[in-house]
């Protein structure tokens, strides 16, 4: 399946990767990586040329602080910019891409999908940008707050200005500038997850496995309690990336990601 490779040059902020497979024009995704993501993990390649492969365009892009680099996009080689991210910096983004693709390619529909923390952003979003048809969440969190420090934790952090989170498979120490948690702090009502699945009024999927490790399903029950255009979809026997692991060496999808493919594009497509 060939793409397109496009970058998104900004005056004031960092520039974004993104790859552009299907038909442009019709109906359109953007999806969203998660926490310690990018749009490349995985078999987030193999799930873009399923949707391509059933006439959905699929835009997948590098949050600009993701750690990766335009020439290296593939894991985390800056840590100083990772270090620099935060939830207003990913809205941006996904604002910034949207403007992109409507102007350059224009879309039928557009659906917005996250994974894991990317379902809170395209939760946010979708509840904020009458562009937006459709929203879907693959085991996305429900709540922001609860992903920082507490206490004397938090206290600590503060006073050193960063905190660092062990990255299993690449075994990078991760930073977390304080500017962390303030833009979280002082944005709260407009960053609650809550808040926006409550006032979304297009059709919002959730789709979660039951046995999710890292993003508990109770928060999938949560976000389909709130909102009153949700659809919860369990995953049986799934864990957070529905069998898919990076690297990906297979040429086929897992079973559960082709489940949740499957009940996503009858969802966009209906």
């Amino acid at each position: 399946m060939n793409s397109e490779d496009l970058i998104i040059d900004r005056e004031s902020s960092r520039s974004i990767l993104l790859d552009i497979r299907g038909p442009v024009g019709g109906h359109t995704v953007i999806f969203c990586h998660g926490y310690k993501g990018f749009k490349d993990w995985g078999c987030w390649n193999l799930m873009a040329d399923y949707l391509a492969n059933r006439n959905i365009c699929i835009v997948k892009f590098n949050f600009s602080c993701n750690g990766g680099t335009l020439s290296n996009p593939i894991d985390f080689p800056d840590l100083k910019a990772f270090g620099e991210n935060n939830y207003s910096k990913e809205i941006q983004d996904l604002n910034d891409v949207i403007d992109v693709i409507e102007q350059e390619y224009g879309f039928s529909s557009l659906t917005l999908i996250g994974h894991s923390r990317g379902g809170g952003i395209v939760t946010i979003v979708g509840a904020g940008d009458n562009r937006i048809s459709k929203v879907v969440s693959w085991a996305g969190v429900s709540d922001f707050s609860t992903r920082f420090p507490k206490g004397k934790y938090l206290s600590k952090w503060k006073e050193n200005g960063v905190f660092y989170v062990k990255n299993g498979r690449t075994g990078q120490e991760m930073p977390h500038f304080w500017q962390f948690y303030e833009d979280f702090d002082k944005s709260r009502n407009r960053l609650s997850i809550q808040k926006s699945v409550s006032s979304l009024t297009v059709p919002y999927l959730i789709i979660h496995g039951s046995e999710d490790e890292a993003v508990n399903v109770n928060e999938a029950f949560n976000l389909k309690k709130w909102g009153t255009t949700s659809r919860l979809q369990l995953v049986h026997g799934a864990g957070h990336t529905f069998g898919a692991s990076e690297p990906w060496p297979e040429t086929e999808l897992p079973e559960a990601l082709t489940e949740v493919l499957d009940q996503t594009v009858k969802f966009i497509l209906n």
